[in-house]
């Protein structure tokens, strides 16, 4: 196989990693800035904005082969 069509992919996976770090920064922002109104979920919600950012920088950071 042809290696021309690796950079266009290799782009659009970090371009969806920061696109994705950057959604779970604001929703960590807004989850640990609204306490009060989410209550018990707050470490629920807390979870799923720590797995956007990880995720994101897995994405930003892994290497296509």
């Amino acid at each position: 196989m042809s290696e021309e069509g690796g950079f266009g992919v290799s782009f659009i996976e970090k371009l969806i990693g920061v696109i994705l770090f950057a959604v779970g920064l604001m929703a960590a922002y807004y989850t640990f800035t609204s306490t009060q109104v989410l209550g018990g979920f707050l470490g629920f919600f807390g979870f799923l904005t720590a797995a956007l950012c990880v995720i994101g920088v897995f994405m930003m950071t892994a290497k296509p082969e």
